[in-house]
């Protein structure tokens, strides 16, 4: 039976649109949940090491990666609500605060080299640029020792504003990964002028590459592409030894993923410090 005009216009969007209010209820869920974190600054860097392929056991650099706490104290990673608030300015406020604790780490310890996650979004906003211009002034070794990582879906959105970005703060020190790279979202001719310093290749390439021989086609492609432009490459999700070794064995220069280690919020400077003071 069709409904008439009054019948429809006395139903509620749920009934309406069930799973439009679905999403939108799951969204505001997320929401609250990060911005309930935020006032109560249970906010946070988990560290994964990221290894040399031929010598696992050496660390290249660590990525700092953005938890926060839930009303349970449970560690929420960013992937569970990064698509929620990415284009919200509590996305840019979550990428200054990722900022600020990254180089606060760096200043802190001043052996390690740390990569950071940011948005092309963030280029723009004014308390994200007042952050790490003074943390680059704060101490001068830290331009060196940071990694800017931005997803490969997140340069395209300004391709010309990424370039000029990466260009000004290179000339400094700072070095920058592609994130993600090979989710299909970069043009080539963008890609020419990005001059990235590392590429990370997508982990949906990485899983399994041991055995699946069309992930290593297309691994070996991104991995020529990279050489062609001099950049250093990671392959994201290596979770098996044999992945691990076929990565090695075809060139890639470093691996990250759960068979070497799992991000932590206690990496081990702060056991070690711990253990000193404990001692």
């Amino acid at each position: 039976m069709v409904r008439n005009h009054k019948d429809i216009k006395g139903l509620s969007q749920e009934q309406l649109d069930p799973l439009s209010y679905a999403v939108a209820e799951r969204d505001r869920a997320v929401i609250q949940m990060v911005e309930a974190a935020l006032k109560s600054k249970q906010v946070l860097l988990a560290f994964q090491p990221i290894v040399q392929a031929q010598a696992p056991d050496r660390v290249a650099f660590y990525e700092g990666l953005l938890r926060v706490l839930d009303a349970s104290g449970r560690v929420i990673p960013a992937k569970d609500f990064i698509n929620e608030i990415e284009q919200t300015e509590l996305g840019r406020i979550m990428d200054c605060i990722a900022l600020e604790k990254g180089l606060r780490t760096l200043a802190q310890q001043p052996g390690l080299r740390l990569s950071i996650n940011m948005s092309a979004r963030s280029i723009g906003y004014k308390r994200w640029n007042r952050t790490l211009k003074t943390g680059l002034q704060r101490d001068p070794t830290v331009a060196e020792r940071l990694i800017l990582e931005i997803t490969e879906s997140s340069a395209m959105t300004v391709p010309e504003l990424v370039v000029s970005f990466m260009s000004e703060l290179q000339a400094k020190g700072v070095s920058f990964a592609l994130d993600d790279f090979g989710a299909g979202f970069t043009s080539f001719r963008y890609f020419r002028d990005f001059y990235f310093d590392i590429l990370k290749i997508d982990g949906q390439f990485i899983r399994g590459i041991a055995q699946n021989a069309d992930n290593q086609v297309l691994t070996r492609a991104m991995l020529s592409i990279a050489q062609q432009f001099d950049m250093f490459t990671v392959a994201e999700f290596v979770e098996a030894p044999e992945d691990a070794a076929f990565l090695a064995g075809i060139g890639v220069d470093c691996l990250q993923g759960f068979y070497f280690a799992a991000p932590t919020i206690k990496p081990e400077w702060e056991r070690r410090e711990t253990h000193a003071r404990s001692a």
